[in-house]
């Protein structure tokens, strides 16, 4: 099966030749995703790797890129946070019936991670929630992949909390 993800990295300092890092890429079995480099020390790989399950495809993936640009620092895992039209677009209705399907659940829709301006959920919450419900033509895989980006931004953002605050989180959660 081919699973769908992208991948947003930091690049350092010494990645600055894009043909470069391309030429490295391909060199390691990155051939199956499309390189995307708009902004400086920035670089998105978007891939579509046929694996047996969505782990196993985004971890090879992973393990290539870290070959091929070891001093590169994963920044994101997409599909992960996503607005309304995003889920409407995985679901293939409109962001209107999205929205009334939100709203007219209130009470069992997922609760989002973010509110303002823009309101962000996890996919993974929102297809899980969703799937029961209908019947929506979700891609399939889309939900393993929603899954596995969420638990890899789960733990990039944990690589971020300082060792004694973890440890007292740690000990109050247990």
């Amino acid at each position: 099966m081919d699973f769908v993800f992208e991948f947003r990295y930091r690049l350092s300092g010494d990645d600055d030749n894009q043909d470069d890092i391309v030429g490295r890429l391909e060199k390691e079995d990155c051939t199956d995703a499309l390189v995307g480099i708009g902004r400086p020390g920035r670089i998105a790989l978007e891939f579509c790797r046929e694996a047996d399950n969505a782990f196993d495809a985004m971890t090879s993936a992973l393990a290539d890129v870290k070959r091929a640009i070891p001093t590169a620092q994963l920044i994101e895992v997409r599909p992960d946070l996503v607005g309304l039209t995003d889920i409407a677009e995985f679901a293939e209705v409109s962001r209107q019936n999205m929205h009334k399907l939100a709203c007219n659940n209130a009470e069992t829709f997922p609760v989002p991670v973010h509110t303002g301006s823009t309101t962000l959920w996890h996919l993974d919450d929102v297809l899980r929630w969703m799937m029961p419900r209908g019947t929506y033509p979700i891609e399939p895989g889309t939900l393993e992949v929603a899954s596995i980006a969420k638990q890899l931004n789960f733990a990039i953002q944990a690589r971020q909390i300082e060792p004694e605050l973890f440890r007292q989180v740690q000990a109050l959660l247990a």
